[in-house]
């Protein structure tokens, strides 16, 4: 086959020569991008290291050794920003800690020292990406005028990746976090959201707030700060699908002292038979020391609703409404009962169980109460509350999820804070356990934002926390219109002529 001659003339060998010199000094200057894009600077009373990073998803890592680390979804790739905390100077953090009010006056002093860092680290970095793909095009091709050419793909590239991290860059990243690292030590990392809500947008008192946070953190090697709430917060741990799991206890106990919880509201599946052996199982609740608020699930008995009855902190919701700490919150029990395959009730499928909400929650309307939440075990349930309440909490799937309904109401649905308790060891992987705290404005009563906890990896010493603010907490709620029947048309027969149907 003859190859054409525009494929192998003097233009495609020009063209090729100029792409190979590109190439080799694009690659040159990545490499030294990532050489200089190191540097470390002082923010504050701790010393902090800045790096550029390859990365497919780009974004911001704050690393706080031995603590854990914050990911932020600050910009999309291929470059992510790392920063780590290399040296805490105690002398300032005692002076930190001694003056609560030093953090806010440190803004505009950490606001600086960092700007200058990232200046220094940009600087280098596009100063290295040229020489070093001045170099590489030198070495490679042994031409001063090859090399000059080459130049140009490290200029492009260092543009192009400023374009796209200025087009993703990500405003609400400093308020939604991820914090992967100890249990004990995320709420101080974190912060309170309603705090975050606030301030989301003042950057600067953002990254003193976060300076300070970790410098309570260092100084207090034995004993861990007091969490300190915004008193403005409701705050709510939601748990579900515990299944009999022991465990459970000791990570809905740990969670709800750290983040000194108001409530806690399970929506079902305390049990994994609803058996009367199971029983004292509840018996653990009353060591929580704040309300527990619970809804039956399918593999809750009456026996299993009685035995939580029993324990004085807690408040049984079934076809119920009852104010807890300052929400009104209206609950039902699972219609069903299937604690096993041999138990399946196959009278309750997905319409029914539909249909039964669609009553009770019409019922609910006709009474005029509008709860600042409603609790389902199973969110097909659930959805027929629509409309009816800003938020339903719900489990049963064992996978955690949430979304906006078209009426305003956000369906919440948690996985298993039990981490499905010997189903578990059905599945290649253990099921996470999952919860999720919930924060409130007390004024009203609407969701601000939530953390999703999951549990994994060795015990439970670690944990991925990840924050959501809700991002129109005022929105109108309200049900969706009835359909209307459609006009009669004057073509069609009356309903005296119309013939009945003979379907089978």
């Amino acid at each position: 086959m003859r190859i054409p001659a525009r494929l192998t003339g003097p233009g495609a060998r020009r063209t090729g020569r100029v792409a190979a010199v590109l190439a080799v000094a694009l690659v040159g200057g990545t490499i030294g991008l990532l050489l200089g894009g190191r540097v470390e600077t002082a923010a504050g009373p701790t010393d902090v290291a800045l790096s550029l990073r390859p990365s497919w998803t780009g974004g911001t890592t704050v690393q706080i050794p031995p603590l854990g680390a914050l990911h932020l979804d600050t910009h999309l790739g291929p470059f992510a920003l790392r920063a780590q905390v290399t040296e805490l100077r105690l002398a300032s953090a005692r002076k930190l800690l001694d003056d609560p009010g030093a953090v806010d006056d440190l803004t505009d002093t950490i606001a600086d020292q960092l700007r200058h860092g990232m200046i220094v680290l940009l600087l280098r970095g596009a100063g290295l990406a040229l020489v070093f793909g001045f170099l590489a095009g030198l070495l490679v091709f042994r031409s001063w005028r090859r090399a000059l050419l080459g130049t140009a793909a490290p200029v492009a590239g260092l543009a192009a990746v400023a374009l796209v991290a200025w087009l993703t860059f990500n405003p609400r990243a400093l308020a939604e976090p991820r914090y992967t690292g100890l249990l004990a030590n995320a709420p101080q990392v974190v912060g309170d959201t309603q705090n975050i809500v606030d301030r989301f947008s003042r950057y600067r008192a953002q990254l003193a707030r976060l300076v300070g946070n970790v410098s309570r953190l260092y100084a207090a090697a034995s004993s861990l700060p007091t969490y300190e709430p915004d008193p403005s917060t409701i705050r709510v741990l939601h748990v579900s699908d515990i299944h009999l799991n022991p465990a459970a206890w000791n990570v809905i106990r740990s969670v709800s002292t750290q983040f000194q919880v108001n409530m806690i509201l399970d929506t079902g599946d305390l049990m994994d038979h609803g058996t009367a052996a199971e029983n004292k199982f509840a018996n653990d609740i009353k060591t929580l020391k704040v309300p527990y608020v619970y809804i039956r699930g399918n593999h809750d008995s009456k026996s299993t609703q009685k035995a939580v009855e029993r324990q004085k902190n807690a408040v049984v919701l079934d076809d119920a409404t009852r104010t807890v700490g300052g929400l009104k919150i209206y609950g039902v029990g699972d219609p069903r009962f299937t604690p096993d395959k041999s138990t399946k009730d196959d009278t309750f499928p997905a319409a029914r169980l539909r249909s039964l909400g669609d009553g009770l929650a019409a019922r609910l309307a006709a009474s005029g109460t509008r709860p600042d939440l409603v609790m389902t075990h199973d969110p097909t349930e659930g959805e027929a509350f629509s409309g009816l309440t800003p938020l339903i909490l719900a489990g049963h799937v064992h996978a955690r999820s949430t979304k906006l309904l078209p009426t305003g109401t956000r369906l919440f649905v948690q996985g298993s804070t039990g981490g499905a308790g010997l189903r578990s060891l059905d599945h290649a992987q253990p099921t996470p356990i999952e919860l999720s705290v919930l924060y409130f404005d007390r004024a009203t009563h609407r969701l601000q934002g939530w953390d999703d906890l999951r549990l994994g990896g060795l015990g439970l010493t670690s944990a991925q926390i990840e924050r959501h603010l809700e991002p129109d907490p005022k929105r109108k709620v309200a049900p969706a219109p009835a359909p209307q029947s459609p006009s009669p048309d004057p073509s069609s027969p009356t309903p005296a002529t119309t013939r009945p149907s003979t379907g089978g």
